[in-house]
């Protein structure tokens, strides 16, 4: 860890972590392959598209944390058995609902961003800036997705709340 210049003990503490991660962004990117191969109905097009957007997102990510697991020069966990025992996702059926998907995905982003801020806080204890930085932007972003899928699922009659400004 000589060139990096940080604490061995503490890098190993967030490695752990970055391998949860990487094993529940490979579940969820799983996951949204299956959505988007077996929607079904009014919302097909949409909802096809925006899973690609989705999953093709994700498998840059996956790359990226493992990336960063071997700058960090911890190898990363890599095979299926792993990533479903340390995961904190589960596989879900091909045979949901457009909006069970969606509702699902939105589920999963729940989890998968308290995941990046666990990870995130191990290495702010480390002063792991590259680690830091990489999963800021990953909160924002997923953040964001889970908004628009979070939107998709109001009704055209809801209204979003409104604050006093006094």
């Amino acid at each position: 860890m000589d060139y990096l210049k940080l604490d061995k003990e503490k890098t190993a503490k967030t490695v752990f972590e970055f391998n949860v991660l990487l094993a529940d962004y490979h579940m969820y990117y799983q996951k949204i392959r299956n959505f988007h191969w077996n929607v079904l109905g009014h919302n097909f097009f949409d909802l096809h598209e925006q899973f690609e957007e989705m999953y093709t997102d994700a498998q840059v990510k996956i790359d990226e944390i493992a990336e960063r697991i071997l700058a960090l020069e911890y190898q990363p966990v890599s095979n299926y058995t792993e990533y479903l025992e340390i995961s904190n996702l589960k596989e879900s059926p091909s045979d949901l609902k457009d909006v069970e998907m969606v509702k699902t995905l939105l589920e999963d982003q729940t989890t998968v961003i308290a995941q990046m801020r666990k990870t995130l806080n191990k290495a702010d204890d480390n002063n792991d800036e590259g680690s830091i930085d990489l999963l800021g932007a990953y909160i924002r972003e997923l953040e964001k997705t889970s908004w628009m899928l979070n939107v998709w699922l109001k009704k055209t009659t809801q209204t979003l709340e409104k604050k006093e400004m006094h």
